[in-house]
């Protein structure tokens, strides 16, 4: 599953700088009507946080009530996420190849901002096929992930104005972004995936979209939005298992 697209989060050094960052500003509307979806469309508590990295969105599942583990390619960010949780469970996956999950065993699988450095549909579609087959029946995969507009934008936690190339990258070309919540402000490599390349890959892979969400900043807010308001950063998907008679 090589295609030799540098994980740039394998980085001892932006791993550390990762390590101290909960949520805030921009990544505040990732996780803010998280726990209302979850307690929505989730039935149940075993949760895996595919993806996890230094183990923010890990944490925030269990403080949810979920039985969470986590998993990452990425050795120095599971050195962070057990150096912060030391009884969580964190676990090194291989980067070449879809995980060998056990079948039918989790209620949610959790992929926060995952897919936005997958590359290739071919790649996107294996690893949510293999997901797929990890759920329950009822079970639930909800992914967060960066629109296009995200990388045309300024914003209360990111910079795009260096890279105005980004606007004319489609589906699947490599775009930059500036973090600028974290002392480490090397750009950031991400793909390009957008709504209608998602829903194929999610067809593909025989999952079911039972909601898209969108979530904007509100000016009572106390961060200093910039685009937030009215410029959607994030989409919160909530996938089933298509076909399944109890999914939905």
């Amino acid at each position: 599953m090589s295609d030799h697209f540098a994980n740039v989060y394998a980085d001892a050094e932006r791993a550390k700088s990762y390590a101290s960052l909960d949520y805030p500003g921009t990544y505040y509307l990732a996780f803010r009507d998280l726990p209302e979806l979850l307690q929505r469309h989730v039935q149940g508590p075993q949760a895996l946080d595919f993806g996890c990295g230094t183990g923010r969105s890990t944490r925030f599942l269990k403080g949810l009530g979920f039985q969470a583990c986590g998993l990452d390619i990425a050795e120095p960010m599971l050195l962070q996420a057990r150096a912060r949780d030391p009884q969580g469970d964190y676990q090194l996956v291989r980067a070449d190849r879809s995980p060998d999950l056990p079948k039918e065993t989790y209620d949610l699988i959790l992929a926060a901002f995952t897919f936005d450095n997958t590359p290739t549909g071919e790649t996107k579609t294996a690893l949510f096929r293999a997901l797929r087959l990890a759920l329950r029946p009822t079970g639930r995969l909800v992914i967060i992930v960066s629109t296009p507009e995200i990388y045309c934008h300024e914003w209360a936690s990111f910079s795009t104005k260096d890279f105005p190339e980004n606007r004319q990258v489609a589906d699947g070309g490599r775009v930059r972004i500036i973090m600028l919540d974290v002392p480490d402000r090397r750009p950031v490599e991400d793909i390009v995936w957008s709504d209608r390349a998602y829903r194929q890959v999610f067809s593909d892979a025989g999952l079911r979209v039972d909601q898209a969400h969108q979530p904007l900043g509100v000016p009572s807010e106390p961060y200093p939005w910039v685009s937030e308001t009215s410029v959607p950063a994030w989409t919160i998907y909530i996938l089933s298992r298509e076909g399944d008679p109890h999914a939905g």
